[in-house]
């Protein structure tokens, strides 16, 4: 491998060693444009653990550096991450006194299909639309129910991690990535290409997937718009043959792989670090193949709706959410990758940079129930 390759592979070295150096203390108090402090600094947006510990300030735009959160703001809020997003909005309400969410939490599709209908009939509810799913935001910006969003949010973030046309931004990552028990496997044991897995004989019979996983399907939905419907069957079935194990979610599959039940397993990068954060010495590391659907970088993201009489402050709240601090949430409470490159990722990930996606348009993953009716006939759900 070459020294790229091998930086993009490694994982997980707790300490001082993967970051820019130890942490000098909060930004202190933010202020707005009056000079009145407010009451949160950066060790409120931080979480805490082993994988967070001696983290250097982080880059980018700081909260402080932008025109203060002013006024009432309506936020769909949608999918599984709702919980975490409402710890975040919660905080820049701490940081402004005259700032105020209401919000509305529900599946992503349930809002996306909400937010059409209301532009549908000019009776548009909320401001801004919050989603895990990247799907979701690309059908809610198809049907024209968007405005553009701020050049400073979008000039923040990898093209690929947003729209085109500016309508959505990504503001937090989940990588597909292969956990491995390192007393079993070595890297060199582990394929780059996720295609190269059922010829891989120290794999035979010792791997794990969650098929009825969201997070399991959109990657089958990428394999097939990355290769094809044929190749997507096929791979399936030949990871049957290859002997594989269904679990629940793909936590557990992180678990069993770090307790040897499993020698290596399919899963989203962040529940390796979930299970880092609380057993530092499990015998767990994380590989991560190039340009197929097993480096797949998912994202969360973020649009203003075209209903909105508050463009203004929905634009400054998407830049907020880009910012330092907001970003550093991310990446330190939900393990999830930061999207400016001012932020590192916890636990020596390999920068989002350096990962090697698949080129798709990441909207296309809402295709989720013709992956689910070939899954069904590859007989795996």
């Amino acid at each position: 491998m070459t020294d790229d390759t091998s930086s993009r592979r490694r994982f997980l070295a707790l300490g001082g060693a993967t970051a820019a150096g130890s942490l000098a203390g909060c930004f202190g108090l933010f202020s707005n444009d009056s000079n009145n402090q407010v009451g949160v600094s950066l060790s409120d947006f931080r979480g805490s653990g082993p994988l967070v510990e001696s983290r250097g300030d982080p880059g980018g735009t700081s909260i402080q550096d932008l025109p203060p959160l002013e006024g009432d703001l309506t936020v769909y809020v949608g999918g599984g991450e709702g919980g975490l997003y409402l710890d975040l909005l919660s905080l820049f309400e701490q940081a402004y006194d005259n700032f105020n969410v209401e919000q509305s939490v529900k599946g992503s599709s349930s809002l996306a299909n909400t937010i059409i209908e209301e532009n549908e009939n000019n009776a548009t509810q909320a401001d801004v639309f919050m989603s895990v799913d990247a799907g979701s935001l690309g059908a809610v910006a198809n049907a024209g129910a968007t405005q553009s969003l701020p050049s400073e949010a979008l000039n923040a973030v990898p093209n690929s991690f947003q729209d085109g046309d500016g309508r959505w931004v990504g503001f937090a990552g989940r990588a597909r990535a292969i956990p491995y028990n390192t007393n079993t496997l070595s890297e060199s044991d582990i394929p780059n290409s996720v295609h190269d897995f059922p010829d891989t004989g120290a794999l035979e019979g010792t791997m794990g997937w969650a098929p009825t996983y969201g997070a399991f399907q959109s990657f089958i939905t990428a394999m097939r718009l990355n290769r094809s419907d044929d190749a997507a069957r096929s791979w399936l079935n030949e990871m049957q043959n290859h002997g594989i194990t269904e679990y629940g979610n793909e936590f557990a599959i992180s678990n069993s792989a770090a307790d040897g039940e499993l020698a290596a397993g399919f899963a989203n990068h962040y529940y390796s670090l979930r299970v880092r954060s609380d057993r530092p010495n499990a015998p767990l590391d994380l590989a991560f193949t190039e340009g197929d659907a097993g480096a797949l970088v998912n994202v969360s993201g973020l649009e203003i709706l075209d209903g909105t009489n508050k463009s203004e402050l929905a634009g400054n709240f998407v830049r907020h959410v880009l910012s330092s601090e907001a970003q550093e949430f991310f990446a330190t409470r939900t393990f999830a990758y930061p999207m400016i490159s001012g932020v590192a990722p916890v636990g020596g990930l390999p920068r989002i940079d350096d990962l090697n996606p698949p080129d798709i348009d990441l909207t296309e993953l809402a295709d989720v129930s013709g992956t689910v009716d070939l899954m069904r006939d590859a007989g795996v759900l």
